[in-house]
């Protein structure tokens, strides 16, 4: 019996060992890692805001450098770049803005893409936190989205317009009256449901990889073979990170042309 009860014990400390390993790698906080060791930040930094700030810099640094040659045809990472930009202008924002307005629009769907893409992928290096992971991220990229659903909304169609454009066509005004304040809560709802899809795709795919190789580390040898489950997962990931940035854009598309065009 006492044998049993000190493999118990044994066994959930290994396992509050693990979650204080998993934990300790999602969770923000105010001591930055560096090879020399952690530092301690300022009160008003953590390291998600560091990696947020860092994202950004890198984005405008590789823009820069990828188109200072003012060229006709772009070549190399220039090239690249660019294909991405006419595949999100010509088949996400246009078709759902229209030429016009997708046109215009175009850069800030880019910025939603790349800058998520950037913050997805750079998490995927060892010790490296994801800000998209955080939901305070998720959110304030989420808000922009709804700022413009409702703010463009009425920019764009007046402001009697935009709450019009609540009202179904064709629906008998006893059951427009009971879903139109649905329709209105519907709008706050999709933003709501940006920030948690991308906070949680990107926080569920890391904290598997790291739940498989704390089990490593953990429990010795016996965790050995979950390093190749970690791997794999470790690859699914990658998709998932360039697949979220997607997403999130597309949709971001979606619900803001929905209120610039709401007859369609």
């Amino acid at each position: 019996m006492a044998a049993g009860g000190n493999a118990a014990v044994g066994m959930q400390q290994k396992m509050e060992q693990l979650q204080a390993f998993v934990f300790h790698h999602i969770e923000d906080s105010h001591t930055f890692p560096t090879l020399f060791g952690p530092v301690n930040l300022p009160g008003f930094l953590t390291v998600h805001s560091v990696m947020l700030v860092f994202t950004a810099a890198m984005l405008v640094v590789v823009f820069s450098v990828a188109f200072r040659r003012k060229t006709a045809v772009p070549h190399g990472w220039a090239n690249l770049l660019e294909v991405f930009v006419a595949f999100i202008r010509n088949q996400i924002v246009i078709p759902f803005l229209g030429e016009a307005d997708g046109s215009r629009m175009t850069p800030l769907f880019c910025s939603f893409f790349f800058f998520i893409l950037a913050m997805n992928v750079i998490g995927m290096v060892p010790s490296v936190s994801t800000p998209s992971s955080n939901l305070a991220v998720t959110s304030a990229l989420a808000t922009i989205t709804l700022g413009f659903m409702i703010f463009g909304g009425i920019y764009k169609n007046g402001f009697i317009g935009f709450l019009g454009s609540f009202v179904p066509h064709g629906v008998a005004w006893p059951i427009a009256v009971f879903l139109y304040p649905l329709e209105v809560l519907g709008v706050f709802v999709k933003a709501f449901t940006l920030a948690i899809r991308l906070f949680a795709n990107i926080m569920a795919g890391h904290m598997v990889i790291l739940f498989l190789v704390g089990m490593t580390l953990v429990f010795g040898w016996l965790g050995t073979p979950l390093l190749i489950l970690a791997l794999l997962s470790y690859t699914l990931e990658v998709l998932v990170a360039i697949l979220q940035a997607y997403i999130f854009t597309l949709l971001s598309a979606v619900f803001i042309g929905q209120r610039y065009h709401p007859e369609h």
